[in-house]
């Protein structure tokens, strides 16, 4: 505990954290009010050296094990928030810099995924059961960032302005052929259909297209919804618009540029792209080693840097791309409390170290959209340069309309 104690006290200055070791000494690192104050316990007397070789990945998985556990009182959410506040704990000591730039070196060609494991690596995390699913997303199983217009909307509002929002970029019109890369549950499929487009929607996961297509089905909208199971890379056409929300994160390190010219040679000469990912506003990194082991197996958030360099090769035109900040952290906010009041279902479904798990996976993703450096941007990308309007307007008046319709058909129900 020695070694820990003196980086902790070096490195921690916002909030207050208290450690009991496996002896029951207690360690006070911080000072209180200059953030949250947290009280953990550890319970093995090697973890103190185990989490300075690999300080993420060890504290998920001693959280994971009952190696760390809680005192009465304190959440998780104030350990993932102390944890990111500092962001120079124990990762700016010259020994961890050293690791974790052989590690990082070594994660970046690891990361570089081979296009033809996708499939698995995809189907890891989105064929587990949707039943899992329903009990902490909203009602359209959106499992992408919604979009806040207040930080107290709901869950449900939220991503139906999401959809609002995606739906009013692509501009769509009755007869549109749309391609979607990576289509979910079907949420976005049936809006665009709902819009008049005739949609071709891409997906590895067989547990996804099952329910995507009772859902289509029950909407009436088989004749302009079609579930494709192949990826990406596996399939040719052309469309006037090309959508993918919540798929580039899975593409991997190296294979942006792929990406991109696939997007590109399914569009129309006048046609263009809308495309929704998690990015990161630092320099290119790699992925968290817990997320990378437990959650989204060869999954990256590239940075804006490495994005834009992969587009310029294609020849696309960025026409527009917004950034939301915040919106991912109310999202995560809302899905973890769902997850909690949920918790006993789950661990049902599943048992105890997997709530604990996806607990240290919302809660700490929470934390990094609140207080690091990662974002969610929308690019719209055409072959042409006035293939998008050369004003932001009509996105406004798009949505604007779709508001009004709802109310309409509302009152007449």
């Amino acid at each position: 505990m020695r070694v820990l104690s003196k980086v902790l006290e070096r490195f921690f200055q916002k909030g207050q954290l208290i450690i009991f070791d496996a002896k029951g000494r207690k360690y006070v690192f911080g000072s209180e009010g200059s953030g949250p104050t947290v009280a953990i316990r550890f319970h093995s007397k090697l973890l103190p050296y185990t989490l300075l070789i690999d300080p993420e990945l060890k504290t998920a998985e001693a959280y994971m094990d009952g190696l760390i556990t809680l005192e009465p009182g304190y959440k998780l959410n104030d350990l993932t928030a102390i944890v990111m506040m500092n962001n120079g704990l124990i990762t700016d000591h010259p020994i961890h810099r050293l690791l974790t730039f052989m590690r990082e070196g070594h994660s970046r060609r690891r990361l570089g995924l081979n296009l033809k494991k996708n499939k698995a690596k995809v189907r890891h995390h989105y064929d587990l059961s949707t039943d899992l699913y329903r009990l902490f997303l909203d009602e359209g199983l959106n499992y992408s960032c919604a979009y806040y217009r207040d930080p107290d909307d709901t869950l449900e509002e939220a991503q139906q302005a999401k959809l609002d929002h995606i739906v009013a970029k692509l501009d769509l019109s009755p007869g549109m052929s749309v391609l979607e890369i990576g289509g979910g549950w079907g949420s976005l499929a049936i809006r665009m259909a709902q819009a008049g487009a005739q949609v071709t929607s891409l997906n590895v996961s067989t547990e996804q297209i099952k329910i995507a297509e009772e859902r289509v089905k029950a909407a009436g909208l088989e004749d302009k919804v079609d579930f494709v199971c192949l990826d990406y890379n596996e399939f040719n056409g052309e469309f006037d618009r090309v959508v993918s929300v919540g798929m580039m994160e899975h593409v991997g390190i190296g294979n942006l540029e792929a990406y991109f010219t696939k997007v590109r040679d399914c569009l129309k000469e006048d046609g263009y792209a809308v495309i929704h990912s998690i990015g990161r506003c630092n320099p290119p990194s790699v992925t968290g080693p817990f997320i990378s082991k437990y959650i989204f197996p060869g999954g990256y958030c590239p940075s804006l840097s490495e994005t834009f360099i992969d587009l310029e090769k294609t020849g696309l035109w960025v026409c527009d791309n917004e950034i939301l900040r915040l919106h991912y952290y109310y999202t995560l906010r809302d899905w973890r409390k769902k997850f909690e009041a949920n918790r006993d279902k789950i661990k049902e479904l599943y048992d105890e170290r997997f709530c604990k798990m996806w607990e240290f996976y919302l809660s700490g993703c929470e934390m990094i959209f609140l207080h690091g450096r990662l974002m969610v941007f929308q690019l719209m990308l055409s072959k042409k340069r006035d293939a998008v309007p050369i004003v932001r307007d009509f996105i406004a008046e798009n949505e604007e309309a779709m508001i009004e319709q709802r109310d309409e058909r509302r009152k007449s129900a």
